[in-house]
């Protein structure tokens, strides 16, 4: 695939000079240079607006960007030079923001349950703020590295959620008090609570709830003797609110004013968003690479002889095949529970075409492997495509590229960067 001028890589390492036209525009000149292979458009710019969209909404709150969401150089790059801190879960994600000059301050270990030698790690880089949920963690933390800052995550109700964590991380309500007691003994420093109200959050009050909930915990350990200044409200907001049908500004609105009610000034709040900032910045364009039409079954067998002569009467539907798949990109549609919509981008080498409802056929997408599970869309309305054109899916940049394989021997898409106005 030939690589546009002016625009940045995946394998770049620096932001530089970067091309300033609407995503889009970029798309179709990289098209037209004479791309086949599927591609994404990262524009960084939409990071920024959701950087100073947070900054409006949540000002007390800091953001710390779970980098598992997407770890490209770019994004990472763009919240560094933004001041945000980073959720790291593991040795390699704290490797990888210390080796792109991150302060160890800015920094949260926030992975309940870690491998004893990851723990080492942190500590040899100065990463000593990180969460715990059981006594087991506490012991290890202690033995390993008993200078640790350590955050208690809690549970609270993740119903309102669509990825809930509950099942796997936070210490119950009847835990919390015998934990911070154990913590006490351990003579290890307890900072502050965390929660999670789950990813994809689409109720608000729950994160008000969560917010009660992190308030009891402080002051059972007060009186156990902790001085406590940090609270973790965890992730959960949304990157499209056509996900989770709720708006950022509605679940900050509850978020900022639970806060304030429940903690005062003194105690320094942080967050850990993901698909925030990076869902909306980042589009897919896949070729279609092979047709199939799927004729009427009530038709005769034989009566036709060609695929030529199948009206559009005959055709019940189109499967579409395209060059990239759940095994790849789209792996959020098994992993994240995402649904995509395929939208026309090209098609017989012209862009922007509209279509009247009565130009639209029932389709199915699929990607390139030769899994049958490897289906992108079951049901879509769409015009008649041909091999060669184009379609493009919007908000792909939560819990695609970090995951995807290159299972069958398809290679993962590349990336084109823009920063747009």
């Amino acid at each position: 695939m030939e690589k546009h001028p002016n625009v940045h890589h995946h394998s770049t390492t620096e932001l530089g000079i970067l091309d300033v036209r609407h995503p889009e525009s970029l798309m179709e000149d990289h098209i037209r240079a004479g791309a086949e292979d599927a591609f994404f458009v990262a524009d960084l710019g939409n990071i920024v607006k959701q950087f100073n969209l947070w900054k409006r909404y949540l000002p007390r709150i800091q953001p710390f960007y779970a980098i598992k969401c997407c770890t490209d150089t770019m994004v990472l790059k763009t919240l560094m030079d933004l001041g945000t801190g980073f959720d790291c879960a593991s040795k390699t994600e704290i490797e990888t923001m210390i080796k792109l000059g991150v302060e160890s301050e800015r920094i949260i270990y926030a992975n309940p349950c870690k491998q004893a030698s990851h723990i080492g790690y942190a500590k040899d880089c100065g990463v000593n703020l990180m969460t715990f949920d059981n006594a087991n963690e506490l012991e290890k933390i202690k033995r390993i590295n008993p200078e640790a800052k350590v955050v208690l995550r809690v549970l609270t109700d993740d119903s309102k959620s669509i990825c809930r964590f509950g099942v796997k991380f936070g210490a119950a309500p009847e835990m919390t008090k015998s934990l911070l007691e154990l913590a006490m003994e351990l003579d290890l420093d307890v900072v502050g609570v965390s929660f999670h109200v789950g990813s994809g959050c689409f109720d608000a009050l729950a994160f008000e709830e969560a917010v009660k909930v992190a308030r009891t915990v402080f002051d059972q350990a007060e009186e156990i003797g902790f001085n406590l200044s940090l609270l973790d409200v965890g992730g959960g907001f949304p990157g499209d609110s056509n996900y989770t049908k709720i708006s950022f500004e509605e679940i900050a609105t509850v978020l900022g004013a639970a806060v304030d009610r429940y903690f005062p000034e003194e105690v320094r709040v942080i967050a850990e968003p993901g698909r925030f900032f990076v869902s909306a910045a980042y589009s897919l364009c896949v070729n279609i690479t092979s047709r199939r039409v799927v004729v009427d079954r009530r038709m005769e067998a034989g009566s036709l002889e060609t695929e030529d002569q199948v009206t559009q009467s005959d055709a019940v539907s189109y499967m579409y095949y395209v060059n990239d798949g759940v095994y790849g990109s789209f792996n959020c549609i098994l992993f994240d529970h995402a649904v995509v919509t395929p939208k026309v981008f090209m098609r017989n080498d012209r862009r922007g075409i509209d279509f009247e409802d009565k130009d639209l056929f029932l389709s199915s997408v699929w990607g390139p492997t030769c899994d049958s599970m490897d289906c992108i869309a079951k049901t879509a309305l769409l015009p008649e495509l041909n091999i060669g054109d184009w379609m493009l899916f919007e908000y792909m940049g939560a819990y695609t590229l970090c995951a995807a394989s290159t299972f069958n021997g398809f290679d993962r898409s590349s990336i084109l960067y823009t920063k747009s106005e």
